[in-house]
């Protein structure tokens, strides 16, 4: 993997760029499609290209549960698997180790889980993520970290960080053991941690840097802080990690978070926001995200968002459109969801082009004063 690094936006941190994976090239800021199971819901891989998606994610913990990771590298990797040319990004599972499994241990070695699914016990250690990834043959894959919850006290977010330090050592070690047992060429990032803490947030994105990965993660974030502290967490973060790499800020999701995070200087993004959302109704336009199901819209022969090229926006009405939400339709979630991935892969298209004009903060305004209608902020919540 390469990250050429294009342009700067003259008004902001923003930044133009391009990574090269041996399944294609990824121009950044990118939104990335989160497909948990080796699929995004209700969505096809040729609904995604479509969409302009150029790299989606797959769930390690899922995937090693469901259907196994020794299945899928005989099916030909993740992208056989799944029949998807393109580049794919594996995140570790220990956020859904730590999130889904009531029962975990969390120790040294590793951290012992029980399967939300049929209650077997299970052993994640460094060594065996970066085993599991490599077999699933991702073209960029996240070393085992601990995700501390939020809010967290000082003293245990002080061990987690060094433990999880110790075992970003142990993964990059295990992985150049393990290059050229794969299919192709991956790439591994180090995941920075240390919950709200300045101090610990430093100590643990310097060590990563000196244990020189590939492209660089912002972990534990985008949890329940306040949005301001997230964003000075950010900037302190970028100005420990190197310009020249790839920077991911894992699991913020919403329009404005994104915005905000490309101004800082990131490139990477994911979340389940567009499908999980969009299941229920939850639908992002250019004035603003609308819950489809409101009674206002019974009515309503207006295309969801008319700036918009997907299918849903092409051929339906949001009259349409909330009927076959309320009829429990197959159709309601598979549209919201096509046109929410639009609307995020979209949005990141506008930055990049804000970008290379050299116009990101103008635009940024503009759009966020758009978006952020009080008629549709009335509504906002579900």
């Amino acid at each position: 993997m390469t990250f050429e690094l294009i342009s700067k936006d003259p008004g902001s941190k923003a930044r133009l760029g391009r990574i090269s994976t041996p399944h294609g090239d990824i121009d950044t800021p990118v939104f990335m499609p989160v497909g948990t199971q080796a699929t995004v819901k209700t969505l096809t891989p040729e609904d995604l290209v479509a969409a302009g998606t150029k790299i989606m994610l797959g769930n390690t913990y899922h995937l090693f549960l469901r259907p196994g990771h020794e299945l899928i590298h005989r099916m030909g990797g993740l992208h056989g698997f799944m029949n998807w040319p393109h580049p794919i990004l594996t995140d570790s599972g220990g956020y859904q180790v730590f999130s889904l499994s009531d029962l975990k241990t969390i120790k040294e070695e590793g951290v012992t889980f029980q399967s939300h699914i049929d209650g077997a016990r299970h052993l994640f250690t460094p060594e065996s993520v970066m085993e599991v990834e490599t077999a699933l043959g991702a073209d960029i894959i996240m070393p085992l970290d601990e995700c501390t919850p939020y809010p967290c006290a000082y003293e245990y977010a002080e061990k987690s960080q060094a433990m999880t330090l110790r075992w970003a050592m142990r993964s990059k070690q295990r992985f150049s053991e393990l290059e050229g047992r794969g299919r192709h060429p991956q790439a591994l990032f180090g995941i920075v941690q240390g919950s709200t803490y300045e101090d610990l947030r430093v100590e643990n994105a310097q060590a990563l840097v000196d244990m020189a990965f590939d492209g660089y993660a912002i972990g534990g974030l985008s949890i329940g802080e306040p949005k301001s502290t997230m964003g000075g967490l950010i900037d302190l973060t970028l100005a420990c990690l190197p310009e020249d790499q790839p920077r991911y800020l894992i699991g913020a999701g919403t329009p404005e978070d994104l915005i905000d995070a490309v101004g800082r200087g990131l490139d990477m993004f994911d979340c389940v926001i567009p499908s999980r959302e969009g299941r229920n109704g939850a639908l992002y336009t250019q004035n603003g995200r609308i819950n489809i199901n409101n009674a206002r819209f019974k009515e309503d022969p207006a295309p969801l968002d008319e700036t918009c090229s997907c299918y849903a926006c092409r051929t339906f009405s949001k009259a349409y459109l909330r009927h076959l939400y309320h009829t429990g339709e197959m159709l309601g979630p598979r549209m919201g969801t096509l046109h929410n991935i639009y609307f995020f892969v979209g949005l990141a298209g506008q930055m990049r082009k804000a970008i290379s004009e050299g116009r990101f903060v103008k635009w940024s305004e503009q759009f966020l004063m758009r978006y952020r209608t009080e008629k549709n902020r009335k509504e906002c919540d579900l």
